[in-house]
């Protein structure tokens, strides 16, 4: 057996096993510290707690069916300088009174390399702002419950002059714009070197008689995320339970060198706009044994509208998901349509998708700007099941008050300008799809600026006999489909090899104004 150790903490290891399975190993394993039997897995990402600080310890594995030993590997935990207890400065843990004051201020005075801890209980909360250099815990049988109060939530400004009448302070944001919001259950604004982590639940206690009632009603200011960080740097969220959140669950921005490890973030799927995870113009991103199930897209990478993505120029880069499962959703791994900054070099392995509307997607529009380049998406060995359409590109995506307008629909050639959006190199690879409904694939570029260089290998795509139609992609005068082959438009440089389905009516591929086709069965 193999494995790496890919986050360690003061309190936790985690490990990951490397091998070609999809979020679960082969076998079930067991794990030893120090020679004694901590626990037994069977994924492919596995936590675990109660490690002391400052010290040394070997670590081992051993396949419970076959009784190979991994090798031994040493490691050291970090240091940890004092440990508080919210339950010593008042919180009471009931879930009855609000315990805001006294989680707040445990945060404020915890020195550098120190840790808050929240033990088993229930603590009804407003949003809490971290600091830099501490860790919170959040503890087994602990829940950090929002309060549904709307007058409870600070709102973050989403932009303010400054002193220097050529520049903006950025706060607040909403869908890709300096948009006021109120701060979230979990508020990091310019901290360093944060670690959430623990087996308790970070509950944002949304439901459709309170946040998720009359969602719509108003943009900016109306429901608060879960967890938001911005302009933060080194920041790690591990082991936690991230649930009922009052729109997107976790978003970083203008963030990097982020970690989100074996998390469960969990929404109703009916439940309005609660996206998983949102990187906005982040930059070294890990998304490592992270299970979803919620009522949007389970993982939306995203650069901002054309606004932002024009004065900041700020891109969504080096993202890394691995091991992850999503249940449920609009998309599996998504791209935009919030891109206009960019997005680049996005990798996504050995992952699990069920019951998606749809597994890879790209969503773009006329209007994103030509800072709005979707440079190297790679997603290889991928599980989709039961996923409606498993691959979407889609440049006229109706999205915005001006989405159904005639310049984002039309299929006629506009001219080429500083609103006119790019789509690149994009490689899927070892892919298979069981039980889709509606179609292979639908791709479909701009006719002035074609998606380049698509390569596609290795992917085998089958439907169920009684699909049901639906729409492959969100864009006006589609109509709908059923059990359709796959669609590429306005593409140049593409290279299919080894792609087959099966149970397709009609062609299996269906092909307008494609460039350089490379087709090897």
């Amino acid at each position: 057996m193999k494995f790496e150790i890919i986050s360690i903490t003061a309190r936790t290891i985690t490990i990951e096993i490397v091998n070609k399975e999809c979020v679960f190993s082969k076998n079930e394993f067991e794990i030893y510290i120090n020679g004694d039997l901590k626990t037994l897995s069977n994924r492919n990402v596995t936590t675990l707690l109660g490690l002391e600080p400052n010290k040394e310890y070997e670590i081992y594995l051993k396949d419970t069916k076959t009784l190979e030993n991994s090798n031994i590997k040493l490691f050291k935990t970090l240091n940890e300088y004092v440990t508080l207890n919210v339950r010593d400065f008042g919180a009471s843990g009931t879930g009855d009174q609000y315990d805001t004051a006294a989680l707040q201020a445990a945060i404020m005075v915890c020195p550098s390399n120190g840790r808050v801890v929240v033990p088993e209980g229930i603590y009804l909360t407003a949003p809490l702002f971290l600091k830099s250099n501490i860790t919170l815990e959040i503890q087994r049988g602990a829940v950090l419950l929002g309060s549904d109060i709307r007058e409870d939530y600070p709102i973050l400004p989403g932009l303010t002059k400054t002193t220097d009448e050529r520049d903006e302070f950025y706060l607040g944001s909403w869908e890709g714009d300096p948009f006021d919001c109120f701060a979230s259950l979990i508020t990091g604004i310019g901290v360093n070197n944060v670690k959430i982590i623990g087996e308790g639940i970070l509950d944002g206690n949304a439901s459709f008689d309170n946040w998720w009632k009359d969602a719509k009603k108003k943009r900016t200011a109306w429901r608060p995320r879960t967890i938001f960080f911005k302009d933060c740097k080194d920041i790690l969220v591990e082991g936690i339970t991230v649930q009922n959140s009052p729109s997107w669950t976790i978003h970083p921005m203008f963030s990097e060198n982020l970690s989100f490890i074996n998390l469960k973030v969990i929404n109703p799927k009916d439940s309005p706009n609660t996206d998983g995870i949102n990187p906005e113009s982040c930059k070294d991103v890990r998304l490592v044994g992270v299970d979803f199930s919620v009522g949007d897209d389970c993982i939306a990478i995203k650069s901002g509208k054309l606004y932002m993505g024009k004065r900041l120029k700020t891109s969504s880069e080096n993202i890394v998901i691995r091991n992850c499962h999503m249940k449920f959703g609009h998309g599996g791994i998504v791209i935009g349509s919030e891109m206009a900054g960019g997005v680049k070099n996005i990798y996504a392995i050995r992952c699990i998708f069920e019951e998606t509307d749809r597994g890879i997607r790209i969503k773009t529009r006329r209007g994103r700007g030509e800072d709005g380049v979707i440079n190297g998406i790679n997603a290889e060995n991928i599980i989709m099941k039961k996923v409606l359409t498993p691959f979407v590109i889609n440049c006229f995506y109706f999205c915005d008050p001006d989405g159904k307008t005639e310049y984002v629909w039309s299929k006629e050639k506009l001219p080429v300008d500083e609103r006119t959006p790019s789509v690149r190199n994009i490689y899927l690879k070892n892919i298979i799809c069981e039980d889709c409904e509606v179609a292979a694939g639908f791709i479909y570029g701009l006719p002035e600026r074609k998606i380049e260089n698509i390569f596609l290998e290795n992917i085998k795509i089958s439907f169920l006999e009684d699909a049901r139609p639906g729409y492959p992609a969100m864009m006006s005068f589609l109509e709908e489909q059923v059990r359709a082959g796959f669609f590429i438009g306005n593409a140049r440089n593409v290279q299919i090899k080894n792609l087959t389905t099966e149970n397709v009516i009609g062609e299996s591929f269906v092909l307008s104004e494609v460039e350089n086709l490379f087709h090897n069965q």
